[in-house]
């Protein structure tokens, strides 16, 4: 797992400049803020660039192979990635458990349609003061923290539905 440049502070960055991964000839360059300067590997072993998600409201998901709570909340993850598909990023960010459990833990749910980092060593989570499982961090489309914190099903609808507003 790599990060890159680990910065505590979650200012906006306006020096850094990516294209996004739409391919469309007419996109614009969108700034990188702090809070996306982070990169990984997936589960499946590609490597992923959360700069990637720059310029749309995401979805910062970190849970454990092995939480009951996670599982719940996977239908509805996969729900709200189909729902707003190309307008709200979501990644899994997976620790506290083997990779063999956090692949397990995505193909049981289908879950495989966005991306999941191992995060086994708790690089991100530290990085974001995440201390529990199945917590969110949830960013607007400038990268500011919009929430942090855990979310019941109805609660994360609605807080998506604000961000995508």
């Amino acid at each position: 797992m790599e990060v890159a440049r680990s910065a505590p502070s979650m200012r906006r960055s306006s020096s850094t400049a990516v294209r996004p991964a739409s391919g469309a000839a007419t996109a614009q360059a969108v700034t990188v803020p702090k809070t996306l300067t982070f990169s990984g590997t997936t589960l499946d072993g590609k490597k992923f660039d959360a700069a990637s998600m720059a310029g749309k409201p995401a979805i910062l998901w970190f849970w454990a192979p092995w939480c009951a709570t996670c599982a719940s909340e996977a239908q509805s993850l996969s729900d709200i990635h189909d729902e707003y598909a190309g307008r709200l990023g979501i990644l899994g960010i997976a620790s506290l458990g083997s990779v063999p459990e956090m692949d397990d833990f995505v193909a049981d749910f289908e879950l495989a349609k966005m991306p999941h980092l191992n995060d086994k060593a708790g690089k991100l989570w530290k990085r974001f003061g995440i201390a529990q499982q199945s917590w969110y961090v949830m960013l607007d489309r400038t990268g500011k923290v919009a929430y942090k914190g855990y979310l019941d099903d109805l609660q994360l609808t609605e807080k998506v539905k604000e961000l995508t507003a």
